[in-house]
């Protein structure tokens, strides 16, 4: 059986203070990584990695909001100081929100937007910087991108949500060509999970309650249970074990690719 082993590997996972964030940043810090965890939700964040280096681990929390340039900066040097370089980046920090496209609010979808595009473009832009020849990492590595089934297929109420989801799954393709044609040795995959029983998934089914597109939340939750031929709702581990693959060198030749993992949702 083949391990995966990231010792002397450095990664950062934003979003990474609870739900499929923090699960990630166990299985990269089990796996050797030291792991520079990221959230704004500090007292979340800040157990998720004591508890990491409890068992044994390297990781660190860092207060981190994706949308703010100066903070990426910060995260990439605290990320190159403490553990020595940057190898991985997982862009899984992300907003939810449920809405008819007539009901919308113009400064909540820019807030949405503003964390899941343009705080993932941010990133890209600094890890790529720090990872690619000449840079202070300069030794190439992976990006890791949290996109969505939403990213893939329509869903009444969540417009706003699948742009900046679809808007992730193209961003990691251009990201993937460019950094490829470059000679960066950097790659760059996007990861597309259905609903995943989180605080994020289960707020989710509620909202498409309240907006009527289900009767009550029962029927909402017996509904999502028939949409899986696999048969169950997604768990954080099986997201986090997708990215720690993408993140070790077992995924080598794979760069720009879309991993679906949705329990077979999208081939139904």
């Amino acid at each position: 059986m083949i391990g995966i082993d990231l010792a002397g590997r450095a990664a950062i996972v934003t979003g990474a203070a609870r739900g499929i964030g923090a699960e990630i940043a166990r299985r990269f810090a089990a796996a050797g990584a030291g792991v520079l965890l990221g959230d704004v939700l500090d007292d979340q964040g800040e157990a998720v990695a004591a508890e990491i280096r409890a068992g044994g681990g390297q990781a660190e929390y860092l207060h981190h909001d994706v949308a703010d340039e100066p903070a990426w900066e910060a995260a990439v040097a605290r990320c190159l100081d403490r553990f020595g370089g940057l190898d991985v980046l997982v862009n899984n920090a992300g907003i939810e929100q449920t809405v008819f496209l007539a009901d919308l609010d113009v400064a909540a979808a820019r807030q949405l937007l503003d964390v899941n595009v343009l705080g993932v473009l941010i990133g890209h832009k600094h890890a790529i910087r720090a990872m690619r020849p000449g840079g202070p990492a300069g030794r190439g590595g992976s990006i890791v991108n949290l996109s969505s089934v939403a990213g893939l297929v329509g869903t009444p109420g969540l417009g706003t949500y699948s742009a900046s989801k679809g808007g992730v799954r193209l961003l990691s393709k251009a990201a993937a060509v460019e950094c490829g044609q470059l000679g960066y040795g950097i790659r760059v995959n996007s990861v597309h999970p259905a609903l995943v029983n989180t605080e994020m998934g289960n707020k989710l089914v509620g909202d498409l309650t309240g907006l009527g597109i289900f009767p009550d939340l029962a029927t909402a939750q017996a509904h999502m249970q028939t949409l899986y031929p696999i048969g169950r709702t997604g768990e954080p581990p099986d997201i986090a074990d997708v990215v720690l693959f993408l993140g070790s060198d077992l995924s080598r030749w794979m760069t720009g690719t879309e991993l679906v993992v949705d329990g077979g949702m999208t081939a139904v």
